[in-house]
């Protein structure tokens, strides 16, 4: 069967890879096109855009880059059509997806949905448009089929969480200890996970310098992205207790004793590697303003959000600023945060096996 995968950001990529792999599993016949990036890539298939191409972040920055967008999405129905696939697979990446499952279902294309859009946290009423487009939502968080069905939509199941399935099957590099020279300066390492996008590192980068600046004392490990311009980290790069580290992020987690992650994905990463963390958040003065009106979550993290009380700290936009940033991390590495209630509500089910062998089962009941 052909399938025909939209993923719009990093982590999407990554959880649309191993869904691609899983599939391939179950399915000799298997052929991937895909909107996506590397790891897809390297699973196997034909990329028609990079999602660099499509990472805008924040209210304006889409505004400013709607001529952009519309492109990409004229382009990726025309190649839709071209590869006339048996099931079109959106992960995440709301804005652009709900549009190409409007689109699709008009054109009687099978649309499933992997890793619910974030209904629940604004504009809760696409709810709606979920029921009307997707054939089958595949959740990653626990909450969501009950947040589905107060909109009498039912055809959701929930999977697990693909990062938990990541993260079990990632085996720590025995060298990386020894490879950035960490073992015989014992000092605490500090990984920091600025983000992946160009936005998210303009904001939060110089905070983060001024407090490695003032913490000397701390080896810090940071999570650079290769897609992104090397010199977004020329400063932090120049100080002698920083190193950027491409591509190794479960690595610089497995032996960190302290994080500091911008809000997203990696918030969860982190707490799954049970280290303690301190969650940024910080945009253009429009985007946060916008958002606070939009907006109906109590949290900005995924820890926090899943278990529904605060487990990790959240510095948003005015209290994300290096005095406060300084004092949580040095909280934190006193005071471990406490992981485990986490763990037990995740669950340790596979969201990828899980994901693909519903699909399947699913276009075998329409054969």
């Amino acid at each position: 069967m052909k399938y025909y995968l939209i993923a719009g950001e990093r982590s999407g990529d990554l959880h649309g890879s191993n869904l691609m792999k899983e599939l391939a599993a179950r399915d000799e016949t298997a052929e991937f096109r895909f909107i996506g990036g590397d790891y897809m890539s390297e699973v196997g298939g034909v990329m028609t855009v990079h999602y660099k191409d499509l990472a805008f972040m924040g209210f304006l920055e889409v505004l400013r880059n709607l001529g952009t967008i519309r492109k990409y999405l004229n382009l990726c129905k025309k190649d839709i059509e071209d590869f006339s696939p048996d099931a079109i697979i959106l992960i995440d990446y709301a804005g652009f997806n709900l549009r190409i499952a409007k689109w699709a279902k008009k054109k009687n294309f099978r649309v499933f949905y992997y890793i619910s859009p974030k209904l629940w946290a604004w504009n809760s009423n696409r709810a709606y448009k979920i029921k009307r487009y997707i054939d089958h939502m595949f959740a990653i968080m626990p909450f969501e089929p009950d947040f589905y069905k107060k909109y009498d939509y039912y055809e959701v199941s929930y999977v697990g969480n693909p990062v938990v399935d990541a993260v079990n099957s990632f085996t720590p590099d025995e060298d990386f200890i020894a490879e950035h020279r960490l073992k015989s300066n014992h000092r605490k390492i500090i990984a920091v996970l600025p983000g992946s996008r160009k936005q998210e590192l303009s904001f939060i980068l110089p905070d983060i310098t001024k407090v490695v600046k003032r913490n000397q004392q701390h080896h810090y490990l940071v999570a650079a992205v290769s897609n992104l311009d090397a010199s977004l980290y020329d400063e932090l790069r120049e100080l002698d207790n920083v190193e950027l580290v491409t591509g190794n992020t479960y690595d610089i987690l497995s032996i960190a004793d302290a994080a500091i992650v911008t809000s997203g994905t990696a918030t969860l990463e982190t707490a799954l590697w049970d280290v303690p963390q301190v969650v940024l958040y910080k945009g253009s003065a429009i985007s946060i303003w916008i958002a606070r009106k939009l907006v109906r979550v109590k949290y900005i993290s995924l820890v926090n959000l899943i278990l529904d009380e605060p487990c990790v700290v959240e510095l948003i936009q005015e209290d994300c600023n290096p005095e406060k940033i300084e004092k949580e991390l040095n909280l934190v590495l006193d005071k471990p945060t406490d992981y485990s209630r986490l763990h037990t509500v995740i669950g340790q089910q596979k969201a990828s096996e899980n994901t693909a062998i519903g699909i399947i089962s699913a276009l075998k009941k329409e054969e």
